[in-house]
């Protein structure tokens, strides 16, 4: 086999495979062999009948193109390994020479693994943020804790700020009511800024029974390009007033939270919570910066197909967001004033940085010799059947070697990354 590589991009090949005689034989008698059993020969059962009686009887033809076939079959990949290129996607192939017994020529497009140049992984500099936890941050969790404990009493009065009405509501733009605009037995919290400005203000001093307009004009970089800036009226039914009484924020509030004997106590383990939550962000972030460092010291051509995959994958992510809110990928895009052609400007600048990034860890992991062994694949593999034990779908993917193999490039990226940063701390 003679192989000739020409360079259409830096992730894009075109092989040239020229075949003799030698290495056409192997593939005549596999041909011959897959035939024979597809063959009706007088006397003999399907697939019974031997190779050299079924030669006789299979047409030229089609005894030329499995020849072929199988002869491309047995060398595209290996011409590929010949010349160090590693397809992304099965190669296109192209028969350009056939003389039968004699020669076979073919040209193998695909997508490659580009040549990834590495720039030096020990000098980022990159520095990891302090990790710190506000006054305000442990307020929050405090309040929020308050409001859990909150009791709620039906009153006879007119709504004030901070109290939970219920009510039923129409929005309507030229008289029409509009999507996403009506609700009934709606629990809102006045003062919560849930709805759009005049809305929760326009509720305060009615009291329970009352029926009332509020004409609002939407905000101008509202989500929903069709509400932006509209003029719009809600017909708004209030049916229940609710006081909302939250606890003080005090020692005995805190008994009530857990084993802490005082206030004191309990913002002491907001903190040390807050400040784990934020250590694991702030390490995250850490990585995501040197990976983003690494790229831009290297040289990484990212391969369209591999862009693409990664727009799919986002796309498929959004659109599964937006059925769990109801809508088609096309509702998401109109509410949040967006366009197909802006999306996909923006998706394909993420997917590239993705591409570039797994490109780059794994070229780290095997220039620096980083790999996970079998034993610990498996019991990887053995903690999350533990974890999916109750869902047998989960369980049988599991199974499956590809699965495995994911499994196991996953950890092999991770443990990369811990590399990196041990490299630049």
């Amino acid at each position: 086999m003679k192989t000739t590589v020409k360079k259409l991009s830096d992730s894009r090949v075109e092989i040239t495979v020229t075949l003799d005689a030698k290495d056409l034989k192997p593939a005549k008698d596999k041909a011959l062999e897959k035939l024979a059993k597809e063959i009706h020969v007088e006397g003999f059962r399907k697939g019974k009948v031997p190779v050299d009686v079924a030669k006789k009887f299979i047409p030229e033809n089609d005894l030329n193109a499995e020849t072929v076939d199988a002869a491309v079959r047995a060398t595209v990949i290996e011409a590929f390994s010949k010349n160090e290129k590693s397809p992304l996607v099965l190669p296109s192939v192209n028969v350009t020479k056939y003389v039968p017994d004699e020669v076979v020529e073919y040209t193998a497009t695909a997508d490659i693994i580009p040549e990834i140049k590495l720039g030096d992984f020990k000098k980022l500099g990159v520095k990891k943020e302090e990790v710190k936890v506000s006054e305000k941050e442990i307020k929050e969790i405090l309040n929020n804790i308050a409001t859990s404990f909150a009791e709620k009493k039906t009153v006879k009065r007119a709504a004030a700020d901070g109290d939970e009405v219920i009510i039923d509501f129409i929005g309507k733009k030229d008289g029409e009511a509009f999507k996403g605009g009506s609700a009934k037995d709606y629990h809102l919290t006045l003062g919560s800024k849930t709805f759009i400005p005049g809305f929760e203000d326009g509720i305060v001093g009615h009291e329970p029974g009352d029926k009332f307009d509020l004409k609002l004009t939407f905000p101008k970089d509202y989500g929903v390009k069709d509400l932006a800036g509209a003029k719009t009226v809600f017909e708004v039914l209030l049916k229940q007033v609710n006081e909302i009484t939250k606890p003080a924020i005090d020692d005995e509030m805190a008994k009530k939270c857990g084993p802490f004997k005082d206030l004191k106590e309990l913002k002491a383990d907001i903190e040390k919570n807050l400040k784990a939550q934020n250590e694991h962000k702030l390490e995250e972030k850490f990585k995501d910066d040197l990976v983003n460092a690494l790229v831009k010291k290297s040289t990484v051509p990212a391969p369209e197909i591999l862009i693409n995959d990664q727009m799919r994958m986002i796309k498929d992510d959004m659109s599964r967001n937006a059925a769990s809110q109801g809508m088609s990928f096309e509702d998401f895009l109109e509410r949040n004033n967006e366009t197909m052609e802006n999306w996909e400007k923006e998706a394909r600048k993420i997917a590239e940085a993705r591409v570039k990034a797994s490109l780059v860890l794994q070229t780290l992991a095997v220039e620096n010799k980083i790999t996970v062994s079998d034993d610990l694949v498996t019991a990887k593999i053995n903690e999350l059947k533990d974890v999916y034990k109750k869902s047998p779908e989960a369980l049988k993917n599991l199974k499956d070697p590809n699965v495995k193999m994911d499994i196991k490039n996953r950890m092999i990226i991770e443990k990369t990354l811990e590399f990196l940063v041990k490299e630049n701390s």
